[in-house]
């Protein structure tokens, strides 16, 4: 076929058009190049197929060393941060952060080699959320970090659940599927064929690792082992520096203790010589030492302190009381816990006292000076019980001569006044009985301490009596039983209140047969007064009072019958006289058993839902029989 001029013109025109686009399309394609546009808008230009792939292949490669760079960078800033590090906590928590931000992934851990258990152990993470992940245990062999251990070779896989590589085990799995890892990209830390760790990089959906991409890892995890055993290596160094140090610091003390330990045996003689007390010694030590000093006598309670001691409670026991079972205190050397020290106060084989010392570290000569102070001391408080004892004698006598009613009344008036003790104002008696038979006169002491400088304490017949100001006999025999129970075993009874000297004699003989009563009762370790014994009381008073007896347990009742006009008392009398039968209680009141049960309840009312126990309804009737006894005698009726 021939064709026309204008045919082949338009042709023409068209193969020029055609090839200008071309020329476009490349020149569009050095353009992104030049721009360094990323691969993905170089694939996207329409250009020729060699022209394209040429570019392509440039803008790759260009990527690939673009990626290179940024590794790099990355791995000279990670290696500047971890030179600075110099704790292996951060040193770790430093790589894996790093890491995750490096590989570009959901979240980066690290885990240790445990050469005695013979696994690796989760160390750092970043980006986790799982506690269980963040504490699981990864045997050698098993999951793709136990392969990774066991082979000292990386590992990854773009789907943990899929791959077949590594053995799968339970703890593992649970792990990983909670805190929702698929893929896993795994190095080992290795230091001169020193296995250390893995390092690991996880996303939480699939993704494919490449090779630059775990190579990048792997020198992210041969710098960070190496920064770690360096690290390792500077806190041993320092250990050893400080070891040296300390060793140094030992020998100067050990100079400077023989100097301080001659000062303190001149002080300590010093002051025994010039009539000092245990206050003066407990000072001194506190001052040689350069802590704090506690002198605690042999009833566990605080008798000197110099310094910021521990406070003292409520009891007045001091918390530090229980080092007197502390193994090997009674030999008289220094015992220590928990950073306290302590030393028995001891004279012919008697422990008088402890002294406990802290708030610093006892060298070998400041122990030798605790235990020289323990010596001193234990003279000090031999003379000074020598003379407490000679003070007690002196009040054993006089509590002797009070409650034997011995000599003139105005004898006894001012023998008492000379004491301190006035027995013109209110007071009670009160008869203490410990369970330990050798223990009479620690039991003196606690009894004193127990009621105050104010009481008058001494010894009777075996007895402790104590004379103390107040009105509640029963509240103070009490209150002392439970003041001194807490260290032993005590039965104290009250009596009164005493209102005269010659009062006295009557009050103990009444205190004296309520403790006896109250340990006969099983009430041993307690306090009461004689009232408060209930019927058992009305046996053992001196002067029993069966009126306050019998209104202190038909009080409601009797008041109820007199407001009212009732006849609830013989209703109860009836009630318990015909066995506790409400029908038969009727019939002998000659009323309906409705009624009977109406004045039960009542009385229920009155008295409490006790007063048919057998305890309660035993007192009562008991109660009954007294007032128809007190009718009986005035030739009365009990009703009312």
């Amino acid at each position: 076929m021939t064709t026309g001029p204008e045919t082949r013109t338009h042709h023409q025109r068209s193969q020029a058009a055609g090839e200008v686009d071309q020329v476009d399309q490349v020149v569009h394609l050095l353009e992104l190049l030049a721009a360094d546009a990323p691969v993905a808008a170089v694939a996207a230009v329409d250009a020729p197929a060699d022209a394209r792939d040429l570019a392509l292949r440039i803008a790759s490669a260009r990527e690939v060393h673009r990626q290179r760079e940024a590794g790099l960078a990355a791995l000279l800033d990670i290696a500047r941060e971890l030179a600075t590090a110099n704790d292996p906590g951060s040193v770790l928590d430093a790589i894996v952060r790093r890491a995750r931000r490096l590989v570009g992934t959901d979240l980066a851990y690290l885990t240790l080699y445990d050469p005695e258990a013979g696994d690796t152990f989760m160390r750092a993470t970043d980006g986790s959320v799982s506690a269980v992940f963040q504490s699981v245990r990864l045997a050698l062999g098993a999951g793709l970090g136990g392969l990774v251990a066991s082979t000292h070779k990386p590992y990854w896989t773009a789907d943990y659940w899929a791959d077949e590589r590594f053995r799968h085990t339970g703890a593992i799995d649970g792990a990983v599927g909670e805190e929702g890892i698929i893929a896993i990209c795994g190095t080992p830390l290795i230091v001169e064929s020193h296995f250390v760790g893995v390092l690991f990089a996880a996303n939480r959906s699939s993704r494919p690792f490449t090779r630059e991409e775990v190579a990048l890892l792997g020198n992210l995890a041969t710098l960070a082992a190496l920064t770690l055993v360096q690290t390792r290596a500077l806190a041993d160094s320092e250990s050893a520096l400080a070891a040296l140090s300390e060793a140094h610091e030992t020998v100067r003390r050990y100079a400077d203790g023989v100097e301080k330990a001659a000062a303190a045996h001149d002080r300590f003689a010093s002051l025994v010589l010039g009539g000092g007390g245990v206050d003066d010694i407990t000072h001194a030590l506190a001052e040689l030492l350069g802590g704090w000093a506690v002198l605690v006598d042999e009833n566990g309670q605080r008798k000197s302190a110099a310094g910021p001691a521990p406070a003292t409670g409520r009891s007045g026991t001091d918390p530090l009381a229980p080092f007197d079972a502390l193994p090997g205190l009674d030999t008289g050397r220094l015992v220590e816990r928990d950073g306290v020290y302590a030393v028995a106060v001891t004279a012919a084989r008697e422990r008088l006292g402890t002294i406990l010392v802290g708030g610093l570290t006892l060298g070998d000569s400041d122990q030798r000076t605790v235990e020289r102070a323990g010596v001193v001391t234990a003279l000090v408080l031999l003379f000074e019980r020598q003379a407490a004892d000679a003070r007690q004698s002196a009040r054993n006598r006089l509590v002797s001569d009070l409650v034997s009613a011995r000599g003139s009344r105005e004898e006894r008036l001012s023998l008492a006044r000379n004491s301190g003790f006035d027995p013109q104002q209110p007071f009670c008696l009160l008869v203490l009985r410990g369970d330990d038979p050798n223990g009479h006169r620690a039991l003196l002491i606690s009894a004193s301490a127990a009621t105050g400088e104010a009481s008058l304490v001494g010894s009777h017949d075996g007895d402790v009596v104590a004379l103390v100001p107040g009105t509640d006999a029963d509240g103070l025999a009490r209150t002392v039983a439970a003041r001194i129970g807490k260290r032993t075993c005590v039965t104290v009874a009250g009596a009164g209140p005493v209102g005269d000297v010659d009062d006295i004699a009557k009050a103990y003989e009444e205190a004296h047969r309520t403790v006896a009563a109250l340990i006969a009762l099983g009430h041993r370790g307690k306090g009461a007064a004689a009232r408060q014994l209930g019927f058992a009381g009305l046996i053992v008073g001196s002067e029993p009072d069966v009126g306050e007896y019998v209104r202190t347990l038909l009080g409601p009742v009797l008041d109820y019958d007199e407001r009212r006009g009732t006849d609830l008392v013989g209703t109860l009398a009836a009630y318990f006289a015909s066995g506790g039968s409400p029908r038969h209680a009727a019939v002998s009141l000659h009323v309906h058993v409705n009624t009977v049960s109406q004045r039960l309840e009542r009385i229920t009312a009155l008295l409490g839902e006790s007063w048919q126990q057998p305890d309660h309804s035993l007192e009562l009737q008991l109660a009954l029989r007294l007032r128809a006894l007190q009718a009986s005698t005035r030739g009365g009726s009990p009703r009312g």
